[in-house]
């Protein structure tokens, strides 16, 4: 899935050719995603001009004076800025055709996506409303996580992967952040210390800015704005690298599961 530096790569592809277009036409091809999409999508964009593209957490936002589209990649969408007459494909879904002649292309073969509309404040819509923080904001810090966390046994990784704690920090860059702040993924996320939480914020920021500056990492399906995939994946320290050699120390890396999710840690390095 997508996590946080894949959807701001496809934000900052995407938002220069959107920024003051006006909308020329909306097809749907494939109403059913995730999500219906809203039968009259195409009445509330047409004629109306996007003012920039925003993202808030894993969702990008498209303002309007009169409300904003929120859009999901889910598992394996993609946003790609197209000729407006560009052939389209078996899973290209919505075609948001611009006054400029090009069109923003969405593409989801598993359909976990989302298009939806938010007539007022999207800080109001039930998938945005009870979000924490920004990780790359000043909110998101050491000191934050050790009051969350307070009281708490879920393993820190859970912790740190929860929306409701800080948003976008994925499976991938939770495994990663801990590795680097050398925080033992299955301990209790209630007896880390406020120092090592510094650690751990700091490099959870490193982490995320590191991907997005290598357009965001590519496993399977992700593509940027571009069409270009994620390079991050070749600087991944322990994900996908169970039973291999830890970079550090040369110690076998651990694979176990942790909320359902793949999780390698080194026990040597990490405690």
């Amino acid at each position: 899935m997508p996590e946080l530096p894949e959807v701001e790569t496809t934000r900052r592809g995407i938002e220069p050719h959107l920024r003051g277009q006006r909308v020329a036409r909306v097809i749907v091809r494939h109403p059913q995603l995730r999500w219906p999409i809203p039968t009259d999508l195409a009445a509330q964009l047409t004629g109306h001009v996007i003012s920039e593209v925003q993202r808030r957490a894993k969702y990008l936002l498209l303002p309007f004076a009169h409300g904003q589209l929120i859009m999901h990649l889910g598992m394996s969408g993609s946003l790609r800025i197209v000729p407006a007459a560009q052939p389209v494909k078996k899973h290209d879904h919505v075609d948001i055709e611009l006054s400029s002649g090009q069109a923003l292309r969405f593409t989801d073969p598993r359909r976990f996506g989302a298009v939806l509309w938010q007539p007022t404040d999207t800080e109001l819509h039930p998938l945005l409303a009870d979000l924490g923080p920004e990780p790359l904001t000043d909110e998101f810090n050491g000191a934050y996580l050790f009051e969350r966390s307070r009281g708490r046994s879920a393993a820190v990784k859970t912790f740190l992967m929860d929306g409701h704690i800080v948003v976008g920090v994925g499976n991938i860059y939770a495994n990663e952040a801990l590795f680097s702040a050398g925080i033992r993924p299955d301990r209790a996320a209630g007896k880390i210390s406020l120092a090592r939480y510094e650690a751990l914020a700091q490099e959870v920021k490193v982490v995320l800015a590191r991907s997005i500056k290598q357009g965001g990492t590519t496993l399977r399906d992700f593509v940027g704005g571009d069409g270009n995939p994620g390079y991050f994946r070749q600087q991944l320290q322990v994900y996908g690298r169970g039973g291999e050699a830890c970079v550090i120390c040369a110690t076998v890396l651990d694979e176990v599961r942790l909320g359902q999710r793949s999780t390698v840690y080194c026990r040597r390095c990490q405690r």
